[in-house]
C-alpha cells in the first residue's frame, strides 16, 4: 500500500465541467423513510439526471431475442417515458431469430461465416419478411394508451424509412455474402428532423443501395453507425447475459477504450460479448460520448442503467489512452511542471521530486501533443475500504474543458477497481466544486486513523466524502 505523505494533502482547483461532464451519482443508499417521503426522495435524487439528459439524443439497440422473449411492451414504455422526459430517441432492433425461424418454416438452414450470415436469396426474404412484421409490431406498441398503463395518455409518434444506405459485404477470404451488407451512409438531416419534431425513429436491419437492392444488416452495424453520425450522447445495447462484458463472472460496471482494447486482446470474452463490445468501442472511437450494454431480461434495465448510481450494465467511456492515462516515471517533470505554480501560490503543499518519482504510480494524467495538462493522484487505504484523491491540479489554459471532471471519473473509476467504497479530498478552495460532483462534508474523525494523523491542522483544509 502507498500511503499518502504529509505533503500530499490538498487539491487545486480544477476546471469548470463541459457541458457533456457526467453527473455526480445519485446515492445508491435511501434512508429509510415512510414509503410517501421515500418516493420524493428518490424523485428528487433522479431529477438532475433527467434536466441533463432533456434535448441529448440516445440511440437503443434492441436485439430481436428480446422482442422473442415477450418484453417488447416493458421496453416500449420505458422509452416512452424516456421521450415524455425531453430525450430524443433512434430504436434500431433486430431480428436474427424471427429470421432463423423464417427459414426454419421454409426448411432452410441458417448460413453463417466468421459470426455474420450469408444471406441468400431465400435468407434475404425472410430478413424482409421478419423486419416488416417487427417494424409493425414496435409502431403499434408505441400507439398505446390504455388508461391506467405507463402509456396513458401518450402520444408517440414513430418515424421509419430508407434511411440507411448499405454496400454488400462482397466477397472475403473465398466467401461470398451475397446479400450481406454493411452501411455505408445514414440520412442524419432526415432523422433529426423528424426528432426535432417530437418523433421516435426506428430503423430496421436492411439497407438500400442507390441500385435499389435491398442488403440484410446487422443491429449492431447500424446502431453504431447511427450513434457515429448523429454524434448521440448515448449508445445503448440491450443484450443477453452471456453477452455482457464480465470476466470471472464479475461484471465490469465501467470500462475505458484502453481498457476495453486490452480485454477483447485478452480473448477471455464469449463471441457474441467481443462482438458487442468491438462494435460499443467503434461507437466511442468514432465521437460517441458513451457506450452502454445492459441486459434485456431485466425489466427496466433501460431506467435502472440511466437513472440508478451504479447501473445494471457495462459503460465504455469515450476515452483516448495518449490524452488520459496512467502515468509513468517519464511523467514526473511534467506533473512538477504543473503544480509548482501551484505549490508558489499555496493552493497545493509542497512535494519535492523524489516523492514524486516514488509515487509516480499513484498518479493518473491527462497529456495533449506530449504536454501534461492535468494530474490527479489516488491513495489507498484498503483496511478501510476509502481512498484520497490528493493534488487533482489542471493547467489554467486547458480550464473550461472539462479535464478537471475526466480527471475526477478516472479516479473514481480506479478507486473502484480497486474496492474502495469511498474517496475523500482535502481542500482549502474548491469545496464547492466537489460539492457539485457529489461530495459532502465531513469531519476530520471520518479520515482513516493513518491520515487523521498526518492532518494539518495549520492549513485547516475541508474534510470531503464521496460515496463509490
Amino acid at each position: 500500500m502507498n500511503t499518502p505523505p504529509r505533503a500530499a494533502a490538498d487539491v487545486a482547483p480544477a476546471d469548470v465541467p463541459s457541458a457533456s461532464g457526467d453527473l455526480a451519482p445519485v446515492a445508491s443508499n435511501l434512508p429509510a423513510l415512510p414509503e410517501p417521503e421515500q418516493f420524493v426522495a428518490w424523485l428528487r435524487t433522479v431529477a438532475p439526471y433527467i434536466h441533463a439528459f432533456r434535448g441529448k439524443t440516445f440511440v437503443v439497440g434492441v436485439p430481436g431475442e428480446l422482442i422473442e422473449a415477450g418484453r417488447l411492451n416493458a421496453l416500449v414504455q420505458d422509452l416512452s417515458l424516456l421521450h415524455a422526459m425531453g430525450m430524443r430517441i433512434v430504436v434500431v432492433h433486430g431480428s436474427r431469430p424471427q429470421v432463423n425461424e423464417q427459414l426454419r418454416l421454409r426448411g432452410v438452414e441458417p448460413q453463417y461465416s466468421d459470426g455474420l450470415r450469408i444471406t441468400d436469396p431465400a435468407a434475404l426474404e425472410c430478413a424482409k419478411e421478419a423486419a416488416g412484421e417487427l417494424r409493425l409490431d414496435i409502431e403499434a406498441a408505441f400507439s398505446q394508451g390504455l388508461p391506467n398503463t405507463p402509456m396513458a395518455h401518450s402520444s408517440v409518434r414513430v418515424v421509419s424509412g430508407n434511411l440507411v444506405v448499405a454496400r454488400p459485404v462482397g466477397i472475403v477470404d473465398g466467401v461470398d455474402f451475397q446479400h450481406t451488407g454493411l452501411v455505408r451512409k445514414i440520412d442524419i438531416q432526415t432523422i433529426r428532423f423528424a426528432m426535432q419534431s417530437g418523433a421516435i425513429v426506428l430503423l430496421s436491419p436492411l439497407g438500400y443501395s442507390p441500385t435499389g437492392e435491398a442488403f440484410n444488416l446487422t443491429m449492431e452495424d447500424v446502431a453504431v453507425s447511427t450513434a457515429v453520425a448523429l454524434d448521440a450522447d448515448k449508445l445503448i445495447f440491450l443484450a443477453e447475459p452471456e453477452a455482457l462484458t464480465a470476466v470471472e463472472d464479475e461484471l465490469l460496471r465501467e470500462i475505458s477504450e484502453a481498457d476495453a482494447q486490452r480485454l477483447l486482446r485478452s480473448e477471455l470474452l464469449t463471441p457474441d460479448a467481443a462482438f458487442l463490445l468491438r462494435h460499443a468501442l467503434r461507437a466511442c472511437d468514432g465521437g460517441v460520448a458513451r457506450a452502454h450494454i445492459i441486459p434485456l431480461q431485466l425489466d427496466g434495465s433501460v431506467l435502472l442503467e440511466l437513472f440508478q448510481h451504479d447501473g445494471v450494465g457495462t459503460m465504455l467511456v469515450e476515452e483516448t489512452l495518449e490524452e488520459l492515462r496512467e502515468a509513468t516515471p517519464d511523467d514526473v517533470g511534467g506533473i512538477l511542471a504543473l503544480i509548482r505554480p501551484l505549490e508558489e501560490d499555496g493552493t497545493l503543499v509542497k512535494r519535492d521530486r523524489s516523492l514524486i518519482e516514488r509515487e509516480v504510480e499513484n498518479f493518473t494524467v491527462i497529456e495533449h501533443d506530449g504536454v501534461i495538462f492535468g494530474c490527479a493522484a489516488l491513495y489507498a487505504f484498503p483496511d478501510e475500504r476509502i481512498g484520497e484523491m490528493a493534488c487533482l491540479a489542471v493547467n489554467p489554459k486547458a480550464q473550461s474543458r472539462g479535464d478537471g471532471e475526466r480527471l475526477l471519473k478516472r479516479i473514481e473509476q480506479r478507486a473502484r477497481a480497486a474496492g474502495l467504497k469511498r474517496l475523500f479530498v482535502l481542500t482549502t478552495r474548491t469545496m464547492h466544486w466537489f460539492l457539485k460532483r457529489g461530495f459532502v462534508l465531513a469531519s476530520v474523525e471520518q479520515l482513516p486513523l493513518e491520515r487523521q494523523s498526518m492532518y494539518n491542522w495549520q492549513r485547516r483544509s475541508r474534510v470531503l466524502i464521496k460515496q463509490l
